[in-house]
């Protein structure tokens, strides 16, 4: 139960701060509260209307990890290649979130009509081929398509002001950026980090025979 009022509440705020003060940015706390309240009522029924989607899978675990697998691509490679190459900009921050939700959200329109009716679609046709993808291989198509459009477009458009993103990439880290990063840390963080590691990869290997 924590676990879902801390979503409602992230999503009643998410919507009321980032959404309806913009439009409304005269509000009230009073109307803010109203609105926030609201909110989290119309996400209630949003979940409930949704479960009959997530029983006509093979459970809440499995679908939970096909919902990360569409839409988390994008946000990985903005983050990641972000933070190796400085050339790569807004726009093509832009347009590689966009994509890569865009994406995400078809595979989802795609696969939920045959989880809500049990009716697949005709053999051989696009759609069937979509929805029989697994969901592992369609999120490294969408991390594939995501870092293309984020280089391409990111070249195709002007360089970002290198002294906006000083200390933000590791090729625009300076020599003291260097030692205040390197006396966060020291070698007992690293050792336990591979132990953690080691722990890991033996529970997977456990598990998987």
């Amino acid at each position: 139960m924590s676990a879902l009022a801390g979503v409602f509440n992230a999503s009643s705020s998410l919507f009321t701060m980032d959404f309806y003060s913009r439009f409304k940015p005269k509000a009230s706390q009073a109307q803010l509260v109203w609105v926030g309240r609201a909110a989290t009522v119309v996400m209630v029924i949003i979940g409930l209307l949704w479960i009959p989607v997530i029983q006509g899978g093979r459970g809440l675990y499995d679908y939970l990890q096909g919902i990360q697998a569409y839409l988390a691509p994008p946000i990985f490679v903005v983050f990641f290649f972000g933070v190796f190459m400085k050339r790569l900009n807004g726009p093509g921050c832009l347009a590689t979130l966009i994509t890569g939700f865009a994406m995400g959200l078809f595979r989802l329109a795609v696969d939920t009509p045959v989880k809500l009716m049990g009716t697949p679609y005709a053999e051989g046709s696009f759609l069937w081929v979509v929805n029989n993808i697994f969901f592992q291989y369609y999120s490294l198509l969408i991390t594939v398509v995501c870092i293309l459009v984020f280089i391409i477009v990111s070249y195709a458009t002007p360089q970002p002001d290198y002294a906006k993103i000083g200390g933000l990439t590791f090729s625009t880290l300076t020599e003291e950026d260097r030692r205040a990063t390197r006396a966060t840390w020291s070698m007992r963080d690293v050792l336990l980090s591979i132990l953690l590691v080691v722990i890991i990869i033996s529970i997977y290997l456990y598990f998987t025979g």
